[in-house]
């Protein structure tokens, strides 16, 4: 059995594919749907839209076998996205690279696959939207065409899912993505035994820099506030805006200390634009910080709480210290 091999830009395919927040979600309508249109169009007993992880494939939907993912080494859709062009075996059993691969030589006893590679508009290749037989058979230039068409409706909806993770103003996550990849994190925390730490920030006087300079200035501030966030923290760490002028960062692998820190870097970061004074306002915040401790069973909406409650007692001793 030969391995697929490795994409070349394997590490950026793999971050394209986890900022769709996709890996491991609910089955839904809109993708069974194509499942299920493939599996008539083509005749076919199984249909799978299946995602290539780093060391699995996770199936977004599927029909006809009864399995959510199985190692990335015995897929046929890890050879699937090593191209553009959709990928043929029309008898596995006679083919040098699978003839020997444990799901064609006993269960399912895959013979016939067909796979179109999703692509990203980043050009990065995330899965396969692909129909299997357990018996070879030919695939027409007409079959090739269809399959490119129901492959595109799967890449579409794979981008949607996207948008519906992202903030539109900003770019950064918004609530839902938040959600999605801080259960991922907090997980990934217990398992490597680390702590991490959850900062709530809420811009200070927001709304009077609305209602004076109104609201495309009130957009330029919540851009300059997201931007010092990204400057501030690593790539790795999930930063958020939740709606308004709430933000949210879970600083991984780091304590309370190493987040006090990171504060004080935003502020020296915001200085630079605070001391510009054309504009008028200053952007300021108020923080509240929640430490997250592995195996602890705190959720995330839990941990999103009491951050939030340290975050308005802060506010609260700003307020008390402005004479205005």
């Amino acid at each position: 059995m030969r391995k697929p091999d490795i994409p070349d830009n394997e590490q950026q395919r793999i971050s394209t594919l986890r900022s769709l927040n996709v890996l491991d979600t609910m089955p839904e309508e809109r993708f069974d749907r194509l499942t299920r249109m493939a599996l008539r169009l083509f005749d076919v007993p199984i249909s799978v839209i299946s995602l290539v992880d780093s060391e699995r494939q996770w199936f977004k939907s599927i029909q006809g076998l009864n399995v959510t993912e199985t190692e990335r080494d015995v897929s046929f859709c890890g050879h699937a996205i090593l191209n553009d062009d959709i990928f043929i075996v029309n008898d596995a059993t006679k083919d040098e690279r699978f003839f020997d691969n444990p799901i064609v030589a006993s269960q399912p006893n895959i013979q016939f696959y067909a796979g179109y590679p999703l692509k990203h508009p980043d050009g990065s290749r995330l899965g396969t939207l692909c129909v299997i037989d357990t018996q070879p058979r030919n695939f027409r230039e007409e079959d090739s065409t269809l399959l490119f068409d129901l492959g595109q409706v799967a890449e579409q909806e794979l981008l949607t899912f996207q948008l519906a993770t992202l903030d539109e103003l900003t770019m950064l996550s918004n609530r839902r993505g938040f959600e999605a990849m801080a259960s991922h994190a907090l997980n990934w925390c217990d398992r490597t035994n680390q702590t991490s730490a959850l900062m709530f920030f809420d811009l200070d006087y927001f709304k009077q820099i609305n209602d004076v300079y109104g609201h495309n200035e009130g957009d330029r501030a919540l851009h300059t506030f997201s931007n010092a966030l990204l400057s501030t923290f690593r790539s790795s760490d999930i930063i958020a805006r939740l709606g308004g002028d709430e933000f949210v960062v879970l600083f991984m692998n780091s304590d309370l200390t190493q987040a006090q820190q990171a504060i004080m870097r935003l502020e020296g970061m915001l200085s630079a634009f605070n001391t510009i004074k054309s504009r008028g306002y200053k952007i300021e915040f108020s923080v509240g910080v929640a430490e997250y401790k592995p195996n602890s069973g705190t959720s995330e909406m839990e941990l999103l709480l009491l951050a939030d409650r340290a975050m308005y007692r802060c506010k609260a001793e700003h307020h008390r210290g402005d004479h205005h």
